[in-house]
């Protein structure tokens, strides 16, 4: 008995208090962080009309690789690498770059809202399959939740209607595999620490991309193309960092409301790079699959607890 109170109060001693405005710093965090994953999503669909999409998805992975590894490596952090789960870890890695290569693909023929606003269905998704992977239950509230966001959907696609074009279905099965990649996070979450899961998922892409870049590599035909691709590299890198920074001051359920703040960053984007507007259907499918999704939370933080697992607080980059 003796030794537990002396390590609850070594470790107590040892743990930093968090600033009295923890919160509010957190979700300026994420807010944040919303901002540099709008970056990508803006370079990513910029170089698509230059250059071949594995190679800006490369890009993306490598750079993002590099700058976060000047900040947290094996050398930094020993034990890094360490893992219970390496078979789950490669599948974690696999589901990601399925769903970044599928949404960046989707880009070359959608408007940034418009990929956005399909993959705001991500914890709807969690929570349907969080039934059979996790034997969790979701009570009718939740069912009805779910149901509504797909109703979302269909108003974002329209399908059959000929005016949403095919590559949305990219989209929809890139949110698919974020849902499960979020799941499989959930399972390794009690096992592996979060630098790590997140260390394992950026090499994998990182490798597995520079394979195959040389199949399709093209040289940037000017210089700006290659800074976006540094950009967009570093956005990725500081993006996720100002992530787990945020779940280090906030809740996840404090936070995962945020994430749609995203949706006003990729219009603004949109307008300016692209000359985009939503449509009036994207708009309203999107103010739909949110609306579910803050429900979805809300039910969650309610049954859970604050500090319980919630829905998703990130989207695939």
């Amino acid at each position: 008995m003796k030794r537990v109170l002396k390590r609850k109060a070594k470790s107590t001693f040892v743990r930093k208090p968090l600033p009295v405005n923890a919160r509010l710093i957190g979700i300026a965090l994420m807010c944040g962080a919303t901002v540099f994953f709008t970056g990508i999503d803006t370079s990513a669909k910029y170089l698509n009309l230059h250059m071949d999409t594995v190679q800006v998805v490369w890009a993306r992975y490598l750079g993002a690789f590099l700058v976060s590894f000047l900040f947290i490596n094996p050398l930094t952090e020993p034990g890094l690498m360490n893992t219970k789960r390496p078979w789950l870890q490669t599948v974690r890695s696999v589901l990601l770059l399925l769903s970044t290569i599928l949404n960046m693909f989707a880009l070359r023929y959608l408007q940034l809202d418009e990929t956005m606003s399909i993959l705001f269905a991500t914890p709807l998704l969690v929570a349907l399959f969080s039934i059979p992977f996790l034997g969790e239950s979701i009570g009718p509230r939740r069912w009805a939740a779910i149901v509504v966001g797909f109703i979302g959907i269909l108003i974002i696609t329209r399908p059959g209607l000929g005016h949403m074009h095919h590559a949305a279905l990219l989209t929809v099965a890139g949110t698919f595999c974020f849902a499960l990649y979020n799941i499989s996070t959930r399972i390794l979450s009690e096992s592996d620490t979060s630098g790590t899961t997140s260390f394992y998922s950026s090499l994998f892409g990182a490798v597995v991309m520079s394979a195959a870049v040389p199949f399709v590599w093209t040289w940037p035909s000017s210089w700006l193309h290659i800074a976006i691709m540094a950009i967009m590299g570093a956005c990725g890198a500081f993006g996720h960092y100002l992530l787990i920074v945020a779940h280090r001051l906030a809740p996840a359920s404090i936070l995962a409301p945020f994430i749609y703040t995203q949706l006003i960053w990729v219009s603004i984007s949109g307008y300016l790079v692209f000359n985009d507007l939503p449509s009036h259907w994207t708009l309203i499918g999107a103010c739909v699959v949110i609306a579910s999704g803050l429900y979805l939370i809300y039910r969650e933080r309610k049954v859970r607890g604050e500090a319980g697992p919630v829905a998703s607080t990130e989207l695939p980059q």
